[in-house]
């Protein structure tokens, strides 16, 4: 298992979302595609905004403090047919299956590493061994030619 950094949200050719994670320690990167509004949870916290009234993701941030739970991680755990799959991971190892975009926004609100699964990476994950800018915007460029069926990904 791997921890995984959140990049950022980009929009592909076809206007949709793909939230772009990223090995701490490597140098593999999990392009997910997701809904607009998951896109926009993840981007307004990466941003730093702060809506008047709880958002959803907020939301649920607020309820587990005001039931003394703790988030304790997110987990992408799965690749089937296209869809990702994600555990929430609690306090008392309870777990509860969730998209792997709700989980990201979550997790960053939070505050909690995100992991993702090896054999997700196997599938999934590119490989990028130069991090040089230049590399960075040719992969930001690859990923605006490509669709969700080139990676069999079609839902966080």
């Amino acid at each position: 298992m791997s921890e995984m950094r959140v990049i950022g949200i980009r929009i592909e050719q076809r206007n949709q979302p793909v939230l772009l994670l990223r090995e701490a320690d490597g140098g593999r990167y999990l392009p997910i595609w997701i809904g607009q509004t998951e896109a926009t949870a993840i981007a307004l916290e990466q941003q730093g905004f702060q809506a008047p009234r709880p958002l959803t993701h907020d939301l649920f941030k607020d309820v587990l403090a005001a039931l003394g739970h703790t988030l304790v991680e997110v987990r992408i755990v799965d690749l089937r047919e296209g869809t990702f799959y994600a555990d929430l991971v609690f306090d008392q190892n309870v777990r509860v299956s969730a998209r792997p975009s709700d989980s990201v926004a979550i997790a960053l609100r939070v505050g909690v590493p995100i992991y993702a699964e090896e054999r997700v990476l196997a599938e999934a994950g590119l490989v990028m061994p130069d991090e040089s800018e230049d590399e960075v915007e040719k992969f930001k460029e690859f990923l605006e030619s490509v669709s969700p069926d080139d990676f069999r990904a079609t839902d966080g």
